[in-house]
């Protein structure tokens, strides 16, 4: 099945990933402490917990220091307590995006939110307008020139929903939400790593936006991305 292009959207994202460092440190921090305080120390038990862990090696963060905030959550040691608040809105022609927030202080949280999309040429909007037209999925990114028949046998028989093909060669894997550590398990296995690895919410459909809209719509979502207590920003635009 053919897609529209990503890699240029992932080298994008950790391009802008590498110039803050410190800020994804804090954002996977944050995961972890939630993730531990809601389900324990236990990687082997708790899979939220251990994708965080994952995040957190992969950014390079010191295997003592992602120990110290895992036994300082389940420790219940004091500290910061996080809520975590999703927000939904509109962005450039119309796109939904939803921003993943934790936060100490949810009036400051929603006020930056708010301010970011009315600045940037988006709309706030409430409470479950745009969230349906996403899917809680697992996703898995390769690089252009990865053996695609052979990809595509393992995934499905691993119990992967779809594997798509984008326009530029990257090979995008999609699993349901409970599948995904198992189908990513049976990729490693057979020698496959993928780019991108993570739960994601979906876009079930995609607006296209070209030339200016393209670039506002970037702009915006940088803005949301760049928000202290943002997590994750998911939109439906085709950029």
């Amino acid at each position: 099945m053919a897609g529209h292009s990503k890699w240029a959207n992932i080298q994008h994202r950790k391009g802008r990933q590498d110039e803050k460092r410190g800020k994804i440190w804090t954002r996977i921090i944050r995961e972890i402490t939630v993730a531990a305080r809601a389900g324990g120390g236990d990687l082997g038990i708790n899979p939220r917990l251990r994708l965080a862990v994952e995040k957190a090696k992969g950014a390079n963060m010191p295997a003592d220091r992602i120990k110290y905030n895992i036994d300082k959550a389940t420790g219940n040691a004091e500290g910061v307590s996080y809520e975590e608040i999703r927000y939904e809105g509109y962005g450039i022609g119309g796109a939904a995006i939803l921003v993943d927030t934790m936060t100490d202080n949810r009036v400051r949280t929603v006020a930056e939110v708010r301010h970011a999309f009315s600045k940037y040429g988006g709309n706030m909007g409430t409470e479950g307008s745009v969230v349906f037209q996403f899917k809680h999925s697992g996703q898995l990114i390769y690089a252009p020139g990865t053996n695609e028949d052979k990809l595509m046998e393992v995934a499905l028989e691993a119990g992967a929903e779809d594997v798509v093909t984008g326009d530029d060669g990257a090979i995008e894997v999609l699993t349901a939400y409970a599948d995904f550590e198992s189908v990513k398990a049976a990729l490693e296995a057979a020698g496959f790593v993928a780019e991108v690895a993570e739960v994601t919410m979906r876009a079930e459909n995609t607006i296209e936006l070209a030339g200016d809209d393209a670039a506002r719509m970037q702009k915006l979502l940088d803005v949301l991305e760049d928000l202290d207590d943002t997590q994750a920003v998911y939109h439906n635009a085709a950029l």
